[in-house]
């Protein structure tokens, strides 16, 4: 079990980008990590940076869209510490580009498992450790697609729109019952694989570091907010 006073986060698409910054981050403020994804081999290096950091971590190797990894993955959390005060839900699929037109419909279901479906199974299986938490934060990184509509980006967009009403649904439900609360962090222009995919002619060094935005959310889990606190990372 944990020991008195001890913070425990769990972040989704820990193995890079502004999962692994995100995660060490609140590794270096004394937090407890739970590391999700699915490649062991890249959690085990951000595992170890965070351990030669003087942090702690343990990794979730597994895949959030297979069978009931999530219900597992809940379970286990709820076993070794009893609660749960931060959920970082990060992990997402950009999915091809493309008019909505010619959006293929295999692969907008798939991009739906992972960016809602999946989304709305972690909100349900960890609700129950966050309100065991004297102050339960859910963090949820979405996309100025999700609100702004823009061509091309039909799918990714719309999928992030759903985790956005998801969220501020969530949060609307549990602020007068329970001391959770829910932010919808987006991120901007941040140099990550999927931005590299997206924009391939882009200079990286053009963009921010997914540090700056791992900064913002550990910033914003020191404050108080009522309800669903939406943030913009600038840079």
């Amino acid at each position: 079990m944990r020991s008195d006073g001890e913070k425990i986060a769990l972040v989704t698409g820990a193995s890079r980008g502004i999962g692994a910054a995100t995660a060490k981050a609140l590794a270096r403020e004394g937090t407890h990590v739970v590391l999700v994804a699915r490649t062991a081999r890249d959690l085990e290096a951000v595992e170890e940076e965070i351990f030669a950091a003087g942090g702690a971590a343990t990794i979730a190797p597994l895949d959030l869209v297979e069978g009931d990894s999530i219900a597992k993955l809940a379970q286990a959390v709820g076993e070794r510490w009893g609660k749960l005060d931060i959920l970082v839900l990060n992990a997402a699929m950009l999915g091809t580009l493309a008019p909505v037109t010619a959006i293929d419909g295999k692969e907008l279901n798939r991009v739906f498992t992972l960016n809602v479906l999946a989304q709305q199974a972690l909100i349900a299986a960890f609700d129950p450790l966050l309100r065991k938490s004297d102050a339960g934060r859910l963090v949820a990184i979405t996309s100025s697609v999700g609100a702004s509509p823009r061509a091309f980006w039909g799918a990714y967009g719309a999928s992030k729109a759903a985790l956005d009403t998801l969220v501020a649904s969530y949060g609307a439900e549990t602020c007068n019952i329970s001391k959770v609360r829910t932010a919808i962090v987006d991120p901007g222009s941040t140099r990550t694989q999927m931005r590299a995919r997206a924009y391939p002619g882009e200079d990286p060094q053009s963009v921010k570091d997914p540090a700056v935005v791992a900064e913002a959310i550990a910033a914003l889990l020191q404050t108080e907010f009522d309800s669903t606190e939406r943030v913009k990372v600038a840079g």
